[in-house]
């Protein structure tokens, strides 16, 4: 018989600033790693809380250029990356059940401008394996159950993970991807040919699903039947339904938070076995999950 799904956590900047943070600049949610950890942790109890069944780390926006360009040595910016984990599973064994995700945010993510949605670097295949490797290599060994592999833009950033991830025994990871439509990743690379070339590692045993994060929730249905036609299991963790309007700064339309549970539930029935939410979406959301879910294996 086939395991459940698991419930992923919502957006974590999204409850940090539902608890009155301000999270503008470079390291976003990650600054709060140095500066208040306890409250990244309450986040994680939060999710815990409302059903999650797995915590992604807040390692999204954590790199060591990052930290180091405001001011913490190579060291420390070492030890806040892995912090993220020992975050997360602290708060995880404290809570007493549940997995944790150590969060490898993209490149461009890194980088602050928007490309995290578009692929444009000025990285190829090698500069991005030797970017990500020395942050790699602190979070595959930080003691996480799984590795989120998040809001990848291009099948070059999905690559060079990839072969991070070939070099690490006793990894499980993730790959999700942000997609320009509900076909093709950000890149413009259809969704169906890199989950093939992401199938041998999950014949291997070491990626777990491939999906999408970060998307309009309208998407993922066709996206994770086209992960589902490559012979593979899905991940996603849409936005809220909710719409960036850059040129304002503000959020518009709205989210029906019953509606996300219910829609969970008919991505599962697609092929996704990770389902949550990730922009917009909070506890409200991973409750809704939880409980359509649940009502599904009734």
């Amino acid at each position: 018989m086939a395991e459940p799904p698991l419930v992923l956590d919502g957006g974590l900047a999204t409850r940090l600033e539902a608890y009155g943070r301000d999270l503008g600049g470079g390291l976003w949610s990650a600054r709060l790693l140095a500066e208040e950890p306890s409250l990244i942790a309450r986040v994680h109890r939060d999710y815990f809380e409302a059903g999650a069944d797995v915590a992604i780390a807040a390692g999204y926006q954590a790199s060591v250029d990052a930290f180091t360009a405001r001011g913490h040595s190579r060291t420390e910016a070492l030890g806040l990356i892995a912090r993220s984990v020992e975050v997360a599973t602290a708060e995880r064994d404290a809570f007493g059940a549940g997995l944790v995700a150590a969060g490898v945010g993209p490149y461009g993510a890194s980088l602050a401008d928007g490309s995290e949605y578009t692929g444009d670097y000025d990285l190829d295949e090698d500069g991005l394996y030797r970017w990500h490797r020395e942050r790699w290599r602190v979070l595959a060994g930080a003691g996480a159950d799984l590795v989120a592999c998040e809001t990848l833009p291009s099948v070059t950033e999905a690559r060079a993970l990839a072969r991070l991830v070939g070099e690490t025994p006793g990894v499980r990871a993730w790959f999700s991807f942000s997609c320009v439509d509900d076909t093709r990743i950000s890149d413009g690379t259809p969704f169906r040919d890199v989950a093939a070339e992401l199938a041998p590692l999950h014949e291997e045993g070491r990626v777990v699903a491939v999906g999408v994060n970060c998307v309009p929730p309208s998407h993922v249905p066709r996206l994770v039947r086209e992960v589902a036609s490559a012979g593979l299991p899905a991940v996603a963790y849409p936005n809220s339904g909710e719409v960036w309007d850059a040129g304002r700064g503000v959020w518009t339309g709205s989210t029906d938070v019953g509606g996300f549970g219910a829609a969970a539930a008919g991505w599962c029935d697609e092929g996704a076995v990770l389902v949550g939410g990730c922009c917009r979406t909070g506890p409200g959301h991973v409750r809704a999950v939880r409980e359509a879910l649940d009502a599904r294996s009734d």
